[in-house]
């Protein structure tokens, strides 16, 4: 049995949506994996934006170890991720008529080029039989991060239709008044004093702050809600995420068939039109076997996620005494005072459980969340292992 783990943690220094807690996280996730589940160093592959001698972790250099790790698991083997830093969801579109919350929930690598539930839903799909494959995310809407996996502790998902099939039309009408509706959440922990920890940021990357990232990158000043998996496949094309791809697939198949082409929608499918028809079929085409429609609509039984809150709230980013240098995820440093209280051995249910009663009482309002299958809920955090 191998243990391998892709730890990546992202402070995004010297932008506006600089953390500082996230690097930290991962440190200390790397020395918790040594000493209490018997991970070797050389198998633990570590992703920070901090330090140029480490692996920076944009969206490509995210699924590039992802997929790594799991193309190199055997039955048997225990895989780890761990991820600190922002997370941000987009409404869903285009007929996600499957999606459990409503939205795309999304971890933000430091190039902006998203992965969203989609993503991890289908890494996880790819891992073998009885092999196990945990995921910790401490960011904010980390809440159904893998989607399709069994909510066990949380208030993320819901079992009606959700809020999406919006129509092509509805699509492009939707501009950034209309689901910045996270502005409120994004403002509950943004730089307040709070208790013990002086200073705490939220893990939330605001929508207007992405849109005004992917404004500087793509040199296009109309990018607003219905227009950001655009933008993102405009600056990225084949790194983009599939579901990004997907999108884009499904607009150009309107594209092709006349929808939409008045009403005033120049601008986005203007944007359509200089990608030219060739780059489109080839990165598209070759995104049918990637997306795995295999893997569509079936509920995920062998990934397990850690989330440090529910679709809905952000996860807080703390500063003991103002000290940045001694910053942490609060969700991290729960984990890290359960697992020092219990030597390790504890439940996944147990965990979250735990984890959700210290951060209450540390006056957190953030709601960590557990999603996986029944047997994996009561299964070791991490993996069994044998005392000395």
């Amino acid at each position: 049995m191998t243990k391998k783990a892709v730890l990546i943690g992202c402070n995004y220094p010297g932008t506006k949506a600089e953390l500082n807690g996230c690097i930290n996280d991962v440190w200390r996730m790397h020395e918790c994996l040594i000493r209490n589940y018997g991970f070797l160093a050389e198998d633990i592959t570590v992703l920070i934006d901090t330090d140029c001698s480490y692996t920076q972790h944009s969206g490509k250099n995210i699924r590039f170890a992802m997929s790594r790790l799991v193309q190199s698991a055997q039955p048997g083997d225990v895989l780890f991720i761990h991820y600190s830093g922002h997370g941000t969801r987009l409404p869903a579109e285009i007929g996600d008529d499957d999606d459990t919350t409503g939205y795309d929930e999304c971890i933000v690598p430091t190039d902006m080029n998203l992965i969203t539930d989609d993503d991890f839903r289908e890494f996880v799909a790819k891992v073998p039989e009885n092999c196990r494959i945990t995921v910790v995310s401490d960011s904010c809407h980390s809440g159904g991060l893998i989607e399709l996996a069994k909510e066990q502790i949380g208030e993320s998902t819901h079992e009606e239709a959700p809020i999406s099939s919006l129509g092509f039309k509805n699509i492009l009408h939707r501009t950034r008044e209309d689901t910045l509706e996270s502005r409120d959440i994004e403002d509950e922990h943004g730089g307040l004093h709070h208790g013990n920890h002086n200073y705490v940021k939220n893990r939330s990357l605001p929508l207007a702050t992405l849109i005004d990232i992917l404004k500087e990158r793509s040199g296009e000043d109309d990018v607003e809600i219905g227009k950001i998996r655009h933008t993102l496949f405009h600056i990225f094309g084949e790194d983009a995420s599939s579901k990004v791809k997907s999108f884009i697939k499904f607009f150009l198949n309107k594209f092709q068939q006349g929808c939409g082409e008045s009403e005033g929608h120049n601008g986005i499918f203007g944007m359509v039109k200089n990608i030219t028809q060739g780059f489109l079929n080839y990165k598209l085409d070759d995104s049918d076997e990637e997306n795995g429609d295999s893997t569509n609509h079936k509920t995920v039984e062998n990934g397990i996620l850690l989330s440090g809150c529910q679709t809905d709230q952000t996860s807080a980013d703390a500063s003991p005494g103002g000290n940045s240098e001694k910053a942490y995820g609060a969700f991290s440093n729960a984990i890290q005072g359960i697992i020092a209280e219990t030597g390790g051995v504890v439940t996944n249910r147990q965990l979250v459980l735990k984890a959700r009663k210290k951060l209450h009482r540390q006056g957190y309002t953030q709601k960590p969340g557990l999603y996986c299958s029944d047997d994996s809920a009561n299964a070791p955090f991490v993996c069994s292992f044998d005392r000395e």
